[in-house]
């Protein structure tokens, strides 16, 4: 479908960016040569010996140890659940926590997402504050900083879904792609200090794509049904720059008990010729979440962190210092830990200008039903990706709790009510799509991080829909694939 001058232009650039980040793991390891050795020995304390405890201490080490651990997540769905490694190193100066985070990981149907996440910290006041929720729950903390990233991911899965464009589509009309991306670039999120813990940000990205076929799949590959007006961008997939600037608030109300999480964004795509019109998309998105309990977490994302890294505290230098919580550890004999439980409610708008439904290249355009190719769920009583336009509006609204305070399992239930549109004017609360779902969570450091969900309504049946965070115990986000 690609062309092979064009594939071999992939295959550079891969190996360019392999090169760049063997070369900064190989400078910093004469000070991870140290580090290493101690985490061989708190290996060898986390993993005594067999026996339930011990199986769980062991796991936790596995899973959250520094400089090198077990890198475990879900990939866009359909492609399995990856396991491989991942490399995290911290060094801190006078002013600057920086740190180094790379991983790797591969699903049984070859499928396999690789990168490297450079992220600069700066500690510009280290005055503290009480319940600063974007740092991820109640009580003091250090005050937000401004964070810069530079980042290049190399994503490929060999499973994805195409039913067309628009809100109409039928489900017969399922076809089956493959995708790579790479996505090269940088961001600044800037804090203002506002009450409303106001935050500026800024990203400019690379981003190279290569659509293949799928063949196999139980439905016809996606060249054998579409055409480029059917599928825009099928046949040729030229190189975007993107950029993009937005504003985000995280204020905490009532004692704590409500945090909001608003954000407001332009993403502009500018194609490099006639075959790849440049086009813009506005985002918002307007998170509320409501905390039953006091002890009850926030799962905001910490914005100093990479992918891989749970560290807590970003002004820590001490590194004999556990860098991460519990995963799943249970509570000493006697002791409790707190229920935790949360209301969420949350309203995301996708409009797109500049281009038509028909110009925007699809693999560009966002999806609703089931997960998309970011691994978010929506409408989740759908088949993945089954419906995709350049505008969404989606509702969601969630109840989790654990279910028993010496158990890392929690239960959910989930309500959706969204659609696609090719216009911006069809963006609007009439002919709403409707998705209900309950089940299971698998709560890693007290934060739901597996979801096992059965969802129904919508008038296409019943559907299991199994998911893992791509980020770890509440690392900063992955670029978005579109």
């Amino acid at each position: 479908m690609a062309s092979a001058l064009k594939t071999g232009g992939h295959v550079q650039r891969t190996i360019f960016l392999t090169c760049i980040s063997l070369a900064v793991v190989a400078s910093a390891q004469q000070p991870v040569a140290p580090e290493r050795r101690t985490e061989w020995e708190r290996l060898g304390v986390s993993c005594p010996g067999f026996s339930f405890a011990g199986i769980a201490s062991c796991a936790d080490a596995l899973f959250t140890e520094h400089p090198l651990h077990i890198a475990i997540g879900s990939l866009a769905p359909q492609n399995g659940f990856g396991a491989g490694g991942a490399f995290v190193w911290h060094w801190t100066t006078s002013n600057w926590r920086n740190s180094l985070n790379t991983d790797a990981v591969a699903t049984p149907n070859g499928s396999w997402r690789a990168g490297a996440y450079l992220n600069f910290l700066w500690i510009r006041r280290p005055t503290i504050e009480v319940g600063n929720a974007a740092t991820g729950g109640r009580g003091v903390h250090v005050e937000e900083q401004p964070v810069f990233r530079l980042y290049s991911e190399n994503i490929s899965v060999n499973k994805l879904a195409y039913f067309g464009l628009g809100p109409n589509t039928a489900e017969a009309a399922r076809t089956y792609f493959g995708q790579r991306e790479i996505i090269t670039g940088g961001n600044v999120l800037w804090p203002v200090g506002t009450p409303l813990h106001l935050s500026l940000y800024g990203e400019a990205n690379g981003r190279f794509v290569d659509i293949r076929p799928a063949s196999g799949q139980g439905s016809p590959s996606i060249e054998q049904i579409y055409n480029p007006i059917t599928a825009p961008g099928l046949l040729d997939q030229p190189p975007y720059a993107q950029f993009g600037q937005g504003i985000r608030i995280r204020p905490s109300l009532a004692r704590g008990y409500v945090d909001l999480n608003y954000s407001a964004g332009l993403k502009e795509f500018v194609g490099s010729g006639g075959a790849s019109p440049s086009f813009q998309r506005l985002n918002l998105d307007f998170q509320h979440t409501f905390l039953m309990y006091r002890a009850t977490r926030s799962f905001f994302a910490r914005d100093g962190n990479g992918p891989d890294d749970c560290s807590a505290n970003p002004t820590d230098k001490n590194k004999s210092n556990r860098q991460c919580p519990p995963l799943m550890v249970a509570p000493p004999p006697g002791s409790t830990r707190a229920l935790e439980g949360s209301v969420n409610l949350r309203l995301t708008i996708n409009e797109s200008f500049g281009a038509t439904a028909n110009q925007i290249p699809f693999y560009f355009q966002p999806t609703l039903g089931g997960g998309d190719i970011n691994g978010d769920l929506s409408l989740s009583s759908f088949q993945d990706y089954r419906f995709r336009a350049p505008n969404t509006i989606l509702f969601h609204a969630a109840l989790e709790h654990s279910v028993y305070n010496r158990w890392p399992i929690g239960v959910t239930a989930m309500v959706d009510a969204g659609k696609v549109a090719l216009t911006r004017g069809d963006v609007d609360f009439s002919d709403l799509r409707h998705s209900y779902s309950a089940g299971l969570t698998l709560r890693a450091g007290g934060f739901p991080m597996v979801y096992l969900l059965f969802s129904w309504g919508g008038g296409e049946g019943m559907h299991t829909n199994g998911r893992a965070d791509t980020s770890l115990l509440g690392g900063a986000a992955r670029p978005s694939y579109y």
